[in-house]
């Protein structure tokens, strides 16, 4: 890494600046980033989601959350400083960079931090830009990306994989019907009421640039970005129908049954890179009374900064388009349902053959395991790939919250440690994601007691009943914390996140979490959630229990305030391993809840799991959804 840092930093003086700021944000394991786009893990060596990077002529700096402080600190070499956000007097990359005490021998008054416009939110660049100011720092856009040229020809190539339809069948609404919902939702009065100095203007429309709602709108998929099924596009959107909406696509992309859809849909089609000559030309069209809406995570890029005069934009506290994707229809829900029993067979199948194959004293690497669970999905109906890479991990690997094992570089499983494995797959009908944790040996009374609190927090959210008014994930995430923090334990990560319909596994604005700004979110009937509370002790093991759920309405007895009540119903079916329970620790309730939820799934995947001929994987179900009962 150090040449590369070299590199870089031997392009600083060209640019005038002192440092540069490589990459932002929270892609969540790499769903919106081709392998062309991964500079953060290029010139760093960290392959975490989360992160921002900072390359200054004397230091190299990195920033974390604690899902991968571990990682990080294995990933990086001495040459980087690294902030692992989360732990007391830990300041963000914001607070270093706007607090004198932070940064100051760093960042002194006449500083310039180098960015790429593409990269950096509207949101991100406005917010920090007034307290740099105030200490003298500049924000300076360059518009070729440094970090590019550095790489320079071994720079993957950007992917144009064909886009298709995703039939009516699966998405369960007409794109036209979504078209003309995010036009309703455009012409309301309070569009712009999270920016107080826009009320009462018009609203042109949106330039859309977040791929899983221009996929999702326009019942397309692709295979641009891995284990996601979206591509490379924008979407300009005008509120008036009688103004058609662009969509602007390498047109090598677009195949002719795509293209004649398209015609029908009453879409303008451009070049992907023709954004730029439209935005300039709207910008001259707008009227001093008329608006551009912009999703909140909207890039400030250079079309955009440069084309769209910043007080013609306002971007949006929350999407419309993310709003209305996420509350699935009927169609959906019943796909979500269908696409998960089968997936519970691949599972079956994959625990019973590592399992076997383990207690016979056959070596199996965490690499070769998860590619065995894959080839058990690739044999289902509609599947289509993986949702994100496989977390196949044994023992210590195990507490690296996204540790994915590598095909050079991967454990031997132990039959005598905990194995946790966090999986998921892409199929027409739904995206699954569920992480189960077994033990093929004896667990220590520790691994029993700690596997234990996890499930507790995991039945308290599965059995969850709440108001449906302004209940939010940030009100809901104590309760699968609680039994954890009776210990004097807890995890650093979200206990649950939302999913999407054959498209990003991970999708807003539900979720369930400690941090406020990020699950203020009302839940809502039709919105899924992954339930995942954990436990990680470093160099040990790791602990999670993950399933989706649908947010559903519940009948109670009372409807307090005259409103309905809500709760999850369980999408997952993959039996919850019992051999690590300590049964002294579960409630009567508790121990209900486990036996049910085994008794569900050996009820909706027994006769599919038959139906392969696979009768030793149909056994191992059989003895794992055996109901418990309680000593005594």
């Amino acid at each position: 890494m150090s040449t590369r840092l070299k590199q870089l930093r031997s392009l600083f003086d060209q640019h005038k600046i002192d440092a540069y700021l490589v990459d932002s944000g929270d892609r969540h394991a790499s769903e919106y980033l081709a392998e062309c786009d991964e500079r953060r893990a290029w010139i760093s060596g960290f392959t975490g989601s989360a992160g921002t990077a900072i390359v200054h002529k004397q230091e190299a700096l990195l920033w974390t959350d604690g899902r991968y402080h571990q990682q990080a600190a294995q990933e990086i070499s001495s040459e980087w400083t690294l902030f692992k956000q989360g732990l007391p007097n830990v300041p963000s990359w914001t607070e270093f960079l706007s607090t004198s005490s932070h940064s100051s021998k760093l960042f002194p008054s006449g500083s310039r931090l180098g960015l790429d416009p593409n990269l950096l939110s509207i949101t991100e660049y406005n917010s920090l830009l007034p307290s740099l100011e105030l200490r003298g720092i500049s924000l300076v856009p360059i518009e070729e990306n440094l970090v590019d040229q550095v790489w320079g020809e071994e720079r993957p190539k950007r992917p144009k994989e064909e886009v298709f339809r995703l039939e009516e069948k699966f998405a369960g609404e007409s794109a036209e019907r979504k078209i003309e919902r995010v036009r309703a939702r455009l012409r309301k009065d309070d569009v712009f009421k999270a920016d107080s100095k826009s009320v009462g203007k018009k609203c042109w429309g949106m330039i859309i640039s977040q791929l899983d709602e221009i996929a999702w709108l326009l019942n397309l998929r692709g295979n641009d970005i891995a284990y996601n099924p979206v591509f490379f596009s924008y979407l300009a959107l005008p509120t008036s129908s009688s103004s058609k909406p662009t969509l602007f696509i390498d047109l090598d992309q677009v195949p002719q049954r795509v293209y004649e859809y398209l015609m029908k849909l009453n879409l303008l089609i451009e070049p992907y890179e023709a954004l730029n000559e439209f935005c300039r030309e709207l910008q001259g069209k707008l009227s001093p009374n008329e608006l551009v809406l912009l999703p909140p995570r909207t890039s400030l890029s250079t079309a955009l900064s440069l084309s769209l005069s910043l007080t013609s934009i306002v971007p949006s506290h929350l999407s419309p388009i993310t709003a209305l994707k996420a509350l699935k229809n009927p169609t959906e829900l019943s796909g979500f349902r269908e696409c998960h029993k089968r997936d519970g067979v691949a599972l079956v199948r994959y625990f019973n053959w590592l399992e076997k194959r383990l207690g016979d004293g056959i070596e199996l690497t965490e690499y070769d395991a998860a590619l065995k669970l894959e080839d058990f999905r690739s044999q289902l109906p509609l599947f289509k790939g993986l949702s994100f890479t496989t977390i196949s991990s044994t023992g210590p690997n195990a507490a690296i919250i996204h540790y994915s094992p590598s095909k050079t570089d991967s454990q031997i499983i132990d039959k005598n440690q905990i194995y946790l494995c966090d999986s998921g797959a892409q199929f027409f009908d739904g995206t699954t994601d569920v992480t189960r944790t077994l033990h093929f040996g004896t667990p220590s009374e520790e691994e029993k007691r700690c596997y234990t609190r996890v499930l507790q927090g995991h039945i308290a959210i599965g059995s969850l009943v709440f108001p449906s008014d302004t209940v939010s994930g940030y009100q809901l995430d104590a309760f699968a914390r609680a039994p954890l923090w009776k210990e004097g334990l807890g995890y650093n990560h979200g206990t649950g996140h939302g999913v999407g319909s054959f498209l990003h596994c991970h999708e807003g604005p539900q979720g369930l979490g400690s941090k406020l700004t990020a699950n203020d979110a009302k839940l809502q009937a039709g919105m899924i959630l992954s339930n995942e509370p954990g436990y990680y002790k470093p160099g040990s093991f790791g602990i999670r229990i993950e399933s989706l759920v649908a947010i559903v309405e519940k009948e109670t007895e009372n409807q307090f305030g005259g409103l309905p009540y809500l709760g999850m119903e369980s999408l997952t079916m993959c039996p919850i391993a019992t051999n690590l329970i300590d049964l002294t620790l579960l409630s009567p309730d508790e121990l209900g809840w486990v036996n049910e939820y085994n008794f569900e799934v050996m009820n909706k995947i027994g006769a599919l799991v038959k139906e392969t001929g696979d009768e030793e994987a149909f056994e191992w179900l059989e003895k794992s959804c055996q109901p418990l009962e309680r000593e005594g």
